[in-house]
């Protein structure tokens, strides 16, 4: 026991002096510029409200769904949920998860048994790599949004391949060509996977990148999040019935943690509920959006990151110089973090900005003047 804790006590240490270490904290008071709480629905007291009124319509339901899926966790509540998200996005059926990683570690570690290859764009979230890492396949990169890049990967595999992408990077704030990429798939019969933890809610009326150009049924599969524009909990695998019934089987993720509470399905269903009569016209955030970039134009010597979507962000490069900006912009009440190495490449380290419906002009235009004075006295 003391020598391991003497090693982790080490590791600690190394982590502090790369400037690497990371710690919990709790942040009140500050305008938010940071949370994945794109549409404002995880403070939406409407929200609240529907999901009220759902748990006494569902009060026999319960409160935990005791157990796994396969055991005594499903219930008509799930289904009905299931298919409730199957119908918003066009897609033959859906499969929930209890969060965005579960859901990419059971796909990934389970569809890599009979995939010989997994091609996956260098940029691809954490929890992929994690679901490729237990798979049995060949796991190979291709350069970032590059469609030269994956054809010539493709064009060297001599087996069944499955293609992993983001529609919308979450560090980057980036749109994948995703016309572009399918297109290469299609020729290389390569099955393509699409995360969309970050463009659901925000993009196709809410639908996602891949209905926004109408790629439902070119896409093998989908991955959407209930944790960041539908500010809920879970996640759910857009696939058809044989993907289905291949991840009950097979995504040990699934099969073998307790299913998610029962107040999570209703929220999820409430939130749809919303969603499917949303009217995207009315709403504010693109203009934000516009008037981000337009003003970021006005600080010197800024290398923005981004701007096509509420992610956005400025390259500072260094982990104790990011983190110097970020502190000083808090210290005046804005909520924002230093993206630091290795969750970046080193010397991409940044400031990372996340808009929301519920910001304000003048906000937005604090945001800019704060950014502006941190950087000049950082230097």
């Amino acid at each position: 026991m003391g020598r391991l804790d003497g090693l982790v006590a080490a590791k600690l240490a190394q982590r502090k002096e790369q400037g690497t270490f990371r710690s919990l904290k709790t942040v009140e008071g500050h305008i938010d510029f940071t949370s994945n709480d794109y549409l404002g629905f995880a403070r939406s007291k409407e929200l609240k409200k529907r999901i009220a009124e759902a748990e006494k319509e569902f009060f026999e339901a319960g409160v935990g769904s005791t157990g796994s899926r396969l055991l005594t966790g499903n219930s008509k509540l799930a289904e009905s949920v299931e298919q409730q998200i199957a119908a918003f996005h066009d897609s033959e059926t859906a499969l929930i998860f209890n969060s965005g990683y579960d859901a990419n570690v059971g796909l990934y570690s389970s569809i890599g048994r009979i995939a010989k290859y997994i091609v996956y764009d260098e940029l691809i979230h954490a929890s992929v790599h994690d679901g490729m890492r237990l798979s049995r396949a060949e796991l190979k990169s291709f350069k970032h949004n590059d469609v030269e890049s994956l054809l010539l990967v493709l064009s060297e595999l001599d087996g069944p391949a499955v293609v992993a992408v983001e529609s919308l990077y979450s560090m980057d704030g980036d749109l994948a060509p995703l016309k572009e990429l399918v297109s290469v798939c299609k020729d290389f019969d390569a099955a393509i996977i699409v995360d969309e933890a970050h463009a659901v809610g925000l993009f196709g009326e809410g639908r996602g990148r891949v209905s926004e150009l109408g790629l439902e049924d070119d896409v093998y599969a989908r991955l959407v999040t209930f944790s960041k524009a539908l500010g809920c909990h879970g996640a759910a695998v857009l696939c058809n019935d044989n993907l289905r019934q291949f991840l009950v089987n097979h995504a040990r993720s699934l099969i073998f943690s307790t299913f998610t509470s029962n107040h999570s399905l209703l929220a999820v269903k409430c939130v749809y509920d919303m969603l499917s009569v949303c009217d995207y016209s009315k709403l504010n955030i693109s203009y934000l959006i516009d008037l981000f970039n337009q003003s970021i134009k006005g600080v010197s010597g800024v290398q923005q990151i981004g701007g096509e979507s509420p992610i956005l962000g400025v390259v500072i490069a260094g982990n104790e110089q990011v983190r110097a900006v970020a502190v000083a912009m808090q210290n005046e009440g804005f909520d924002v973090r230093p993206i630091v190495s290795p969750t970046v490449p080193k010397g991409t380290e940044r400031i990372r900005i996340c808009l929301h419906e519920f910001n304000t002009e003048d906000e937005v235009k604090g945001l800019i003047a704060s950014l502006e004075k941190a950087i000049n006295n950082v230097g």
